[in-house]
């Protein structure tokens, strides 16, 4: 028996016996159209709820050419709920497939019945029955909803991967759907109010129009309003015995095992955020909160008198919330209180992109209207310009203006945008009076003014003006948006055109916050490659190899180096991302002089700071006298990272224009730094970042001038570091330091700062660091053996993987890359045999000691 129920029951409510003509298993002998028949299977039967309200379906109405006359109990009522619906019926068109008069397949205002309600006392009330107002058809086309009366199943909310089998994975991105989504049959409900609810009702009559209907089965229920229109949102804290933590797990019907609603629906449920309220204006930026496992937030909607019905049996009437005496439920103040909220700048009075956070006093993340309420933190799922810290702290971009809806009271603001301007942290009261929130935000270091220019050299997946608005709201100068292969899978190959620099002047922008698309091309072994600004047709193909990366199947057809030649032939920068891993070719790239600069990437944390392993593998090839620029860049792929939470900081040209242009010319120059918040100045005898200083064979001893200053994470020590270890260091015990070393150097040797830092509450990080400075000591090569060896071992790998298990392409392509690799392998080998190095050979590469070709 295919019986329904999508939630509990309202106790308001009681089934009326109805005595009918048939039973659904009759109906294909009675008329109804092949379609009905067709879907016939799907349609509710037996014990049913559907809105909170009981019906029993056994014996149905079928109304088709004479009128029906049924007796009820004597039933006093202010309503009855018909769970009815109609037939399907052919459209009448012209030879030229012209429907006139058009009132479309549903029908709408058509008659399809008349129901007159008998009292006992012998007066009666009778009541139209049109289609697409009262009753429906069994199955209608999208867009013909009735008006008066809604599908048997009341809207639900989606949750991937509960609903994802049953309704795909893009639908579940709507975290909602009326009843009807994906149903195949629908019942009709229509609330017919009793004008007279105080004289018995004893039967009624039907009267066809014509048309086959089926009254399915009548409820009837002593609300006070319609059953089935609901109040706007609300929210309630939910309070669970600590030995039942809270899981959210949605059924296909959308409900929850800890609590639900009958005359209503329970919309989400979120483990409570604890935000230190009381001492919110002292806490930092992005602060997590603590998630208690049993104190719940529910967003809900329901009728006035429908009821909560919790794990343990309670029930507990939705109007009762405000009396607050029931402390497993409390009620949360609705947010109604529609508010225009402006930030601009304190020192021009003009409005800018931020990040902003709002949450109420139970903590509740209170977004702009256009903005979700709960942000879709899953890779390459549906998510709107947002930041979902950790999936806990929830945030979003607004381009300095934003409508929202809060609760009257306290609520809690956050607001910040970027490393250079001072985060604000409020506590602000809203009133019935309150209807616009201004917020002035302060510069207060100077690093954009002194040509300073920030970037985010890897984002995945956003629109480029989405991009756009992230990086002008979190600061950040450059975005760089790459296009990619994903299997089969293909994402932003059409915002690439080889051309357009968003935001810039030449595309009607203002100059100051950019996106250029460019490619990240990516093998599963032999490593990924981004390539940047590059001009003309895009570099295919973008992966290769076969699975993970490429589709399955797929050849080795194209290496790393080549990716980075095409590049720079069409005027490109070239970034190993999230370096070193996948740690393999990247080695031949940077040997082969293919490499503008290496990335270090955050994921989305926070908190971890620039790993030291990824500094470990750039250390070796500074060692070996391969100046590498560091960038930042976080690999952004879904709402859980900020674009910018760790950033490339890099340095125009004194006089030079701000271009994307100019940025890259930066990039080469390696004049750059990254940090996840510290800001740097360091050079070495007057010179910047990635500068050469030529001494004599005897040395000499440098000077070097640092500066550091932040605005977010708290700097504990600056470092200096010569070929790998740490020669100078300083306590720092503020926002603000600078300081001056000499250094004494004998022999080639790179130097560049390190910056530790963390947050009271989190552990010490690698916070900032700046690209090197070569200070080359005539007659002393830059190439210790143990890291040189390391290298020569990693293009082997390349080799190795080449001709063993890598997918071949056709035998000149596969030649092709073998002389590229080797190429790369005899240029680090040759520096080994010139330096005296002597190292075990690999079968691929055996040759005899004395040979070095």
């Amino acid at each position: 028996m295919n019986t329904f129920s999508d939630g509990p029951q309202n106790p308001l409510f009681t089934p009326l016996p109805l005595p009918g003509n048939l039973t659904l298993d009759d109906l294909p002998q009675a008329g109804i159209s092949n379609s009905m028949q067709e879907l016939l299977p799907f349609a509710p039967r037996g014990k049913c709820t559907c809105w909170g309200i009981p019906f029993q379906i056994e014996r149905i109405l079928l109304l088709k050419d004479d009128p029906i006359t049924i007796q009820l109990p004597p039933t006093r009522t202010n309503w009855l709920v018909f769970c009815h619906t109609a037939d399907l019926y052919p459209l009448e068109a012209n030879q030229h497939g012209i429907i006139s008069p058009m009132r479309g397949e549903g029908g709408l205002g058509e008659k399809a019945a008349a129901y007159t309600i008998l009292y006992d006392d012998g007066s009666q009330v009778s009541a139209a029955v049109r289609r697409r107002f009262q009753i429906g058809a069994f199955t209608h086309r999208w867009g013909e909803r009735c008006v008066e009366s809604v599908p048997h199943h009341k809207p639900f909310p989606l949750n991937a991967p509960e609903s994802i089998e049953h309704y795909g994975w893009g639908s579940t991105q709507t975290r909602a759907t009326g009843g009807d989504f994906n149903l195949r049959w629908t019942d009709w409900l229509w609330a017919w109010q009793n004008p007279y609810p105080h004289k018995p009702i004893c039967g009624v009559r039907f009267e066809p129009a014509g048309q086959i209907v089926l009254v399915m089965a009548i409820s009837a229920g002593d609300v006070g309003s319609n059953p089935l229109r609901w109040q706007p949102r609300q929210k309630a804290r939910l309070t669970l015995p600590p030995e039942l933590p809270f899981q959210a797990r949605l059924d296909t019907h959308g409900l929850l095992e800890q609590v639900q609603l009958d005359l209503g629906q329970v919309i989400s449920a979120v483990c409570q955020p604890l935000y230190p309220n009381d001492r919110w204006e002292e806490t930092y930026n992005n602060q997590v909160p603590v998630l208690p496992a049993n104190q719940v937030l529910v967003e809900y909607t329901c009728h006035p008198e429908a009821n909560f019905h919790l794990w343990n049996g309670a029930v507990i009437a939705a109007a009762a919330l405000e009396s607050r005496s029931h402390p497993e439920l409390q009620p949360v103040a609705p947010a109604r209180q529609r508010v225009r909220l402006k930030v601009v700048e304190r020192a021009s009075g003009k409005p800018t992109a931020v990040k902003l956070h709002i949450h109420g006093e139970a903590g509740e993340y209170l977004s702009p209207r256009d903005r979700h309420r709960i942000p879709n933190a899953n890779w390459f799922e549906d998510y709107s310009v947002d930041f979902s810290h950790q999936g806990i702290h929830h945030s979003t971009y607004i381009p300095g203006s934003a409508l929202l809806d809060l609760p009257l009271g306290k609520v809690y603001v956050e607001i910040s945008k970027g490393f250079e301007i001072r985060p604000i942290r409020k506590v602000v009261k809203i009133t019935p009076q309150t209807e616009e929130l201004l917020f002035e935000i302060d510069k207060v270091l100077p690093w954009r003014e002194r040509n300073w220019v920030t970037a985010d050299t890897h984002v995945h997946f956003l629109s480029p003006m989405s991009a756009m608005l992230e990086g002008a709201g979190e600061g950040v100068n450059v975005v760089n948006l790459l296009a990619s292969q994903w299997g089969e899978l293909m994402t932003n190959v059409g915002d690439f055109d080889g051309k357009t620099t968003w935001g810039s002047k030449d595309a009607g922008g203002d100059g100051e916050y950019l996106v250029r698309v460019g490619t990240e091309n990516r093998q599963h072994v032999l490593g990924h490659i981004s390539l940047l600004g590059y001009r003309g047709d895009i570099i295919l193909p973008m992966t290769t190899g076969g699975g993970d990366e490429s589709a399955i199947g797929d050849p080795v057809e194209i290496l790393l180096t080549e990716w980075a030649k095409q590049c720079k032939a069409q005027g490109g920068v070239v970034v190993l991302p999230h370096f070193p891993n996948p740690r393999l070719e990247h080695a031949a790239s940077i040997v082969s002089g293919q490499i503008d600069a290496i990335e270090m990437t955050s994921w989305g944390n926070l908190y971890a700071g620039i790993d030291p392993y990824s500094l470990s593998d750039w250390y070796r090839y500074l060692n070996c006298g391969y100046l590498l620029p560091a960038v930042g860049g976080t690999d952004k792929m879904s709402a859980n990272t900020a674009i910018g939470t760790v950033r490339t900081y890099a340095h125009i040209r004194p006089g030079q224009p701000f271009t994307y242009e100019a940025w890259m010319d930066a990039i080469r120059r390696a004049e750059t730094f990254v940090t996840y918040g510290p800001l740097i100045e360091f050079n070495v005898e007057g010179k910047p970042m990635g500068s050469r200083i030529a001494l004599s064979s005897n040395g000499g001893t440098l000077d070097i001038h640092w500066q550091v200053a932040t605005v977010t994470v708290p700097v504990t020590r600056v470092e200096l570091i010569v070929n790998g270890e740490i020669r100078q260091s300083a306590a720092v015990n503020g926002s603000e330091a600078s300081g001056y070393w000499s250094q004494r150097i004998e022999r080639s040797s790179w130097l560049a700062l390190l910056v530790r830092g963390h947050y009271a509450d989190q552990p010490e990080i690698v916070a900032a660091h700046s690209s090197p400075v070569f200070a080359m000591v005539e007659g002393s090569p830059m190439l210790p053996a143990a890291d040189a060896l390391t290298i020569l071992e990693q293009i082997e790998g390349a080799l190795a993987f080449l001709d063993t298990v890598a997918t071949r392409a056709e035998e000149k392509v596969y030649k092709r890359m073998r002389l590229e690799l080797q190429a790369a392998y005899r240029a680090i080998h040759n520096r080994m045999h010139e330096a005296g190095y002597f190292h075990d050979h690999t079968s691929p590469t055996d040759h005899a000691e004395h040979h070095t070709h």
